[in-house]
């Protein structure tokens, strides 16, 4: 290795916001915890709820609206779908296509009579 390239690996304190405080080797000159193995819920087996916001509160506000019941959304493509043919302008039908048809009947029937 090369010299005086590399930072100095020494011991430091590290502080949690708990107030645990421990040593451990880093090359940073403190280290400031949020959470350590002593306030962790995984190691501690309690819950704790960090409640920035009252984002605990908004979310059980919306729950006791519901009275506890799920619901069910439909798929956003269906919507979108359902929105766009409401979007869509219905367009009234020529009466073309009816005289086209009629005039195909009227040979017919004039072929008809002169059988007769």
């Amino acid at each position: 290795m090369k010299e005086k390239i590399h930072p100095t690996y020494e011991f430091v304190e590290v502080t949690c916001a708990c107030g645990n405080k421990f040593m451990t080797r880093s090359t940073a000159k403190t280290l400031k915890l949020d959470i350590c193995s002593a306030c962790h819920p995984f190691f501690t087996g309690k819950q704790k709820l960090l409640d920035t916001e009252g984002m605990v509160d908004k979310f059980n506000k919306r729950y006791a609206k519901t009275e506890g019941k799920t619901l069910v959304r439909k798929p956003k493509t269906e919507v979108k779908a359902k929105a766009k043919l409401a979007r869509k302008p219905v367009v009234a039908k020529k009466a073309a296509p009816a005289k086209k048809a009629a005039k195909k009947a009227a040979p017919k029937a004039e072929a008809k009579t002169e059988a007769k």
